[in-house]
């Protein structure tokens, strides 16, 4: 996230929550495709990771790239922690241990996304150079310890560092050794955003398979096809998982607003200060009665804030977030944005998805969710293998995106970005599985290869 909200209109009732995630909705004429992306740097010259001080740290690249961009810096404090578009909408951000995130700005088809791609990509490589700073296309740094890998001087990620080990293990390792990327996709009523969220949720283990591709840590394989996936079952059980809660009867707003005011909170943002209240419940909060600012009161900023501190398989805010892929390479990235416009975005598309996965009990999606980030496609729900409900659902997803008949310059429409996520269907292999044999042969046992073949 590039940055915290600031707005200090009060909130008094339940209601008004409620209503902060129904002002999302969006007439379908209107609706955006958003992607995020995140990329490890490392230095060229002896693949370490990069530090945010020094002539050729993180704070020097935001620098190089601001000038590239004309892109105003978002500062914590002194530090600049960030880029953002005023006018188109886009931001860059850094992650904990210096992930280079880009949230790319609210585009009306995936031909958009991927120019949009092509020039962030462009313009880092521009401001990176000087600097002898890479970037790898990894769900997960490959080679670098926990302990050995920089924290960046962000406030809400110092407060987040001290809160995770006290409610999982491996919370450390999601914040500074993992990358992702996430879409973001609308919705036009309640109703739509219920199907949308349950489709959504069903199928991030598919997306978790198709785009797995964190299968080295600390130098070595990790005994998974998409680790960072697994690192995410044992960071905080609180805010993140399937979210089971989206399939019962009478599911809506209303019933993730109550589920979201009983996540414990990070920190509360006043003026440029944030305060740690890890743990503290945001109905004391609303109510005048927290522990750690007696007295304050709840904020429109304070309920964005929090909304983006929970991070279910697929996340609700003004928008719905799709959560569950690795990183990979800019293909991918354009892969990942059509399979979620594709399924989500055509009618007849979203009802297949549904019927799709409608079946499947909670207990399935769980036991999916578990056995795909070492299995991959290779895990199996219903009696089916997954590999065969992915190749079911890319043809959903290809139904729709011809059906959205989006084109670019050339008449192309958008299932031509599926081609990458049609012949690892095909081939039964990730892009981890190519990796794992890579390493076992050419690479010759050691993942410094990586920092050459595995790069933006």
């Amino acid at each position: 996230m590039a940055r915290d909200t600031s707005d200090t209109t009060p909130l008094t009732s339940r209601d008004e929550l409620i209503a902060w995630f129904s002002d999302g909705e969006k007439p379908a004429t209107r609706f955006a495709l958003g992607t995020e992306h995140e990329k490890i740097p490392f230095y060229t010259a002896d693949r370490t990771p990069v530090p945010y001080e020094g002539e050729r740290g993180i704070r020097a690249l935001l620098e190089n790239l601001g000038r590239e961009t004309g892109w105003e810096p978002i500062l914590d404090g002194a530090n600049i922690i960030g880029l953002a578009h005023n006018e188109g909408g886009g931001a860059i951000s850094i992650e904990p241990g210096g992930q280079f995130e880009l949230s790319g700005a609210p585009l009306p088809d995936v031909h958009a996304t991927v120019a949009e791609l092509d020039e962030h990509l462009a313009a880092t490589r521009r401001a990176a150079e000087p600097l002898g700073i890479g970037f790898l296309d990894l769900g997960m740094s490959p080679k670098w310890t926990r302990e050995g890998t920089p924290f960046m001087p962000k406030s809400r990620y110092r407060i987040m560092r001290g809160y995770m080990p006290k409610v999982g293990t491996l919370g450390l390792d999601m914040m500074l050794r993992t990358a992702t990327v996430q879409v973001n996709v609308d919705f036009s009523s309640e109703s739509d955003m219920v199907r949308k969220l349950r489709v959504g949720l069903a199928l991030q283990p598919v997306a978790t398979a198709l785009f797995a591709n964190s299968p080295f840590t600390d130098g070595r394989p990790n005994g998974f096809l998409s680790r960072r996936s697994e690192i995410w079952r044992d960071t905080d059980a609180d805010r993140t998982g399937m979210f089971p809660q989206a399939f019962e009867d009478g599911f809506g707003y209303e019933r993730y607003v109550d589920w979201l005011l009983d996540v414990p909170m990070y920190f509360v943002k006043r003026g440029e200060t944030y305060h740690d209240v890890s743990g503290a419940s945001f109905r004391d909060l609303m109510e005048g009665r927290l522990a750690q600012l007696p007295g304050e009161r709840a904020t429109v900023s304070d309920w964005a804030n929090h909304a983006s501190t929970v991070f279910p398989e697929v996340r609700l805010k003004r928008f719905l977030e799709m959560r569950g892929a690795d990183v990979g390479g800019p293909a991918m990235i354009a892969a990942q944005t059509a399979l979620w416009a594709g399924l989500l975005y055509d009618e007849g598309a979203l009802s297949a998805a549904w019927d799709l996965v409608r079946g499947w009990t909670a207990s399935e999606r769980e036991s999916l969710r578990a056995a795909v980030p070492r299995l991959g496609l290779a895990a199996s729900i219903g009696g089916r293998s997954l590999g065969a409900v992915a190749a079911e659902a890319l043809s959903i997803a290809r139904a729709g995106l011809q059906a959205r008949a989006r084109r670019d310059a050339s008449g192309r429409d958008e299932a031509i970005y599926l081609q990458p996520l049609e012949a690892i269907v095909a081939a039964g292999r990730s892009r981890a599985d190519a990796l794992l044999s890579l390493y076992e042969g050419p690479w010759a046992k050691c993942v410094d290869p990586a920092f050459t073949e595995c790069t933006f």
